[in-house]
């Protein structure tokens, strides 16, 4: 591991992303036993070159993330630009003797810095910036995808009635936030990184990784660990009855219907789904806390 002090390679904008993404591929991806000593010399010493060499490792999963949300219409370098801030706060936060990997903790810290900037790109404080609200914004490209609602215009209400129930909010949030998604546009991923140059580098061609990040790997597994653990100790908080009628509707393979359901213990279908959304709010208003507690999310 080198000792000296690597800088952040300048990204001045979409033109200078290739080359950007280019330079950040020459940082090494840190080994657990370099990354906790590095953690240790910041947190003890307040080593600012143990500290560029931890955020300098962990920029290509910066540049990966951030990639995630280019559907949004805003520039992909202000996206990594935004992420990599995030990257630095946790960076500043981590506590290597808590046994999870930095890309697990700074994973978190990305996501929320990149998502507030798109929210406030976005105007949405005009519409408010509840939990639920946030949650349709960054949820409602992922659920048509998989619903195969790719049709101009509004929803078909079958789907409309499933990602309204699905994520907490009503159908005419959904509808609202669908049409203003669908003002804003998308950005395509055929347009040229250099302009309308014929056989230039296009947007999808980042599509593909050919090179799994080890880090992005690492993190993703550690994460839907923490995820599960924390799922398991919020159910805790159910009763009985709640844990059965939310596992059979929303954690199984093959879920139950509100009708089997209203059989089985003699109720409406609305009394179950209205269990179901009680139940599905405390798990996550529990998650968030323990999330908290874990110091797994950024302070509001």
């Amino acid at each position: 591991m080198t000792n000296a002090v690597a800088t952040i390679p300048a990204l001045g904008g979409e033109q200078s992303l290739n080359r950007y993404m280019t330079e950040i591929k020459k940082f090494p991806i840190l080994s657990k036993e370099e990354e906790y000593m590095l953690a240790k010399r910041y947190e003890e010493h307040g080593d600012r070159e143990a500290a560029q060499q931890l955020v300098t490792s962990h920029l290509r999963l910066v540049a990966k993330i951030a990639m995630g949300y280019r559907g949004y219409g805003l520039p992909v370098s202000e996206l990594i630009s935004e992420g990599n801030i995030g990257l630095m706060q946790g960076v500043k936060k981590f506590e290597s003797d808590r046994g999870f990997r930095l890309s697990t903790y700074a994973m978190w810290w990305i996501r929320a810095s990149i998502q507030e900037y798109i929210l406030r790109s976005w105007s949405l404080v005009k519409m408010g910036t509840t939990a639920a609200q946030k949650k349709l914004f960054f949820n409602l490209r992922k659920m048509k995808a998989r619903l195969n609602a790719f049709e101009d215009g509004d929803l078909r209400p079958e789907d409309l009635e499933k990602i309204a129930t699905d994520l907490g909010v009503t159908e005419e949030e959904v509808t609202s936030m669908n049409r203003r998604m669908s003002m804003g546009g998308d950005t395509s991923l055929n347009v040229s990184m250099k302009g309308d140059e014929e056989g230039s580098t296009q947007w999808q061609d980042w599509l593909v990784d050919d090179t799994p990040l080890q880090d992005q790997t690492v993190a993703e597994e550690q994460e839907a660990d923490v995820r599960r653990e924390m799922l398991m100790e919020a159910m805790g908080e159910l009763n009985e009855r709640e844990q059965h009628i939310l596992t059979e509707r929303k954690l199984t393979e093959d879920p139950q219907t509100l009708e089997e359901l209203s059989k089985v213990y003699d109720v409406s279908r609305e009394r179950i789904r209205q269990i179901e959304v009680r139940a599905f709010e405390k798990v996550q208003k529990a998650m968030l806390r323990i999330a908290e507690d874990k110091r797994l999310l950024p302070a509001a």
